[in-house]
């Protein structure tokens, strides 16, 4: 390994995850924190822990002057970034690179191309097939003469966005007119990035993406496809692995693609190629790459056996990866939840509050990924997850049966939460048939 200290430049539950990593491989962490988040249990967890400003993101964890000055001021000398805030942020990955921290990722080139969204299906017009859509806009004109070309309904989206933020569905061009502005100022918030993009509106489609590993001599692989179809505002709540609807061939097929779409860009580290799936027509294409490990990685770890956060970690500390594709061995199938903070009855409104009460299920095929602690408070600065729920069975039926057992032991006492939301989704004969689309929400619970 070539470096000993690394720093987590982010919180909740994914910082725990990597810290667990760091310990595991025997390298030292720091941890970042802002005011609000003084007395968080990643804070607890690390060897250190530094304030890097007040609760508002913008001065806290997309602060790259504060994370980098931290990062030299402790001796650390690498930086993971975890998803969301400066995860996929080219010009933090470079500054890394400009003081000698390894950013544990891909290099700022290629986060500059396959993380702009817009570029990246540019990059890869002639490897997949690509949803129609447009280059990369920053003025309105520009966007309602492509949005005519392309027909509503149309999809506006940040260029250097994810995670469901800086997106909408434009059904007219008063929409867009009314809408273009708002999602500027979320891309610009989110992503410190303004600039959108404008893809053709797929109806009821899945939405497939394939796990990729790579390291720097060249070894790329893929672990197979997570489906991640139940969304609200085009953020996830539910995915699973392997998908009901890809065929042994298809995920051959897909899974080399993507394989391909990476080795494209000399991609190193975890990464996703995402795509829409059209049921109807059993045709797919490419929708964008996330150069970052995701949310929803536990559900391959439980099927494959292999860590991705660790893997990442050693690819990035110059050794090449463990496993080649023959390796990768799928085995039963993996659930997971998404436990936000959220009111499912108002609309999926955020809840916030301190956290009074809680007990974590358990039992047979069940992980619990959280940040929980008696007393917490839930503010309203970051994202709405507080734990994901993961499951495992032998096959869908029994990984279904063992999350539901588990979201009824999930107990959570002093916000709102999408417990009962997922409990019903789960029931619903739409997910019990596999064939949800991206439309799940609206198509099962339209009251």
């Amino acid at each position: 390994m070539s470096f000993e200290k690394v720093l987590i430049a982010n919180r909740g539950e994914i910082a725990i995850r990597i810290i667990r990593a760091c310990k595991e491989l025997d390298l030292k962490t720091v941890a970042v924190y802002s005011e609000a988040d003084r007395d968080s249990l990643h804070v607890k967890m690390a060897e250190e822990a530094y304030c890097i400003g007040p609760a508002s993101p913008t001065e806290s964890y997309l602060n790259i002057v504060n994370i980098i000055s931290t990062a030299i001021m402790s001796g650390a000398d690498a930086i993971h970034p975890g998803y969301g805030f400066l995860a996929e942020n080219p010009r933090f990955a470079e500054i890394c690179e400009q003081y000698r921290l390894k950013f544990i990722g891909p290099s700022a080139h290629v986060i500059q191309i396959m993380g702009d969204k817009a570029r990246a299906r540019e990059t890869l017009l002639n490897i997949a097939p690509i949803v129609p859509g447009s280059n990369i806009l920053e003025k309105l004109p520009e966007a309602r003469n492509i949005a005519h070309d392309l027909g509503y309904p149309v999809m506006v989206k940040a260029a250097a966005g994810g995670g469901g933020k800086g997106m909408r569905i434009i059904q007219n061009p008063q929409q867009l007119e009314n809408l273009w502005p708002i999602v500027q100022a979320e891309a610009k918030g989110a992503f410190g990035d303004y600039r959108l993009y404008l893809e053709k509106y797929l109806s009821s489609p899945k939405h497939i993406e394939f796990q990729i590993l790579g390291d720097n001599y060249g070894n790329i692989i893929h672990l197979g496809e997570r489906d991640c179809s139940v969304q609200r505002r085009n953020q996830k709540l539910i995915e699973e692995s392997p998908s009901c609807v890809l065929t042994h061939k298809l995920r051959k097929e897909i899974g080399s693609i993507a394989v391909k779409c990476a080795r494209k860009v000399n991609y190193t580290g975890a990464g996703t190629m995402e795509f829409l799936f059209d049921q109807e027509n059993k045709k797919y294409y490419f929708l964008e790459m996330n150069t970052r490990v995701q949310v929803e990685h536990p559900v391959t770890e439980m099927i494959t056996g292999i860590d991705l956060v660790k893997e990442q970690i050693r690819v990035a500390g110059g050794e090449k990866l463990k496993y080649s594709q023959e390796d990768v061995n799928i085995r039963g199938h993996s659930i997971e939840c998404r436990i936000n903070a959220e009111d499912p009855d108002r609309f999926f409104s955020p809840s916030s509050g301190r956290i009074e009460r809680f007990s974590l299920p358990g039992g047979p095929g069940i992980r619990v990924d959280t940040y929980l602690q008696d007393g917490i408070y839930v503010n309203p600065y970051y994202d709405s997850l507080l734990a994901k729920l993961i499951s495992w069975g032998q096959d869908r039926n029994e990984a279904i049966e063992r999350m539901l057992r588990a979201l009824k032991e999930f107990e959570i006492i002093g916000v709102k939460t999408v417990i009962p939301f997922h409990i019903k989704s789960l029931k619903h004969p739409f997910f019990i048939d596999g064939k949800m689309g991206t439309d799940f929400i609206e198509r099962a619970f339209s009251d």
